[in-house]
């Protein structure tokens, strides 16, 4: 993990297309600015997890008959 100290306005480049600029620092919270291109996906660490979390539920349903079955059945409903 790369750790820099940034003050208010000055920025970080990451790639040849993401920047992040520090807007705003008030007590313990810090307001970023990101700029990325549309094709890059960027999202807060805990919407991140749930979508991680998501995923592999779906995933482990989907290995188990029994599980899509009754998806399947409560679809006909």
């Amino acid at each position: 993990m790369l750790v820099l100290t940034r003050r208010t306005g000055e920025w970080i480049s990451i790639g040849d297309g993401v920047t992040v600029k520090v807007l705003a620092i008030r007590g313990d919270q810090v307001q970023l600015g990101i700029d990325a291109p549309r094709e890059v996906r960027v999202d807060r660490g805990e919407i991140r997890e749930l979508i991680l979390a998501e995923m592999e539920a779906a995933r482990r349903s989907a290995a188990d008959p029994a599980s899509l079955a009754r998806w399947i059945d409560r679809k006909k409903d």
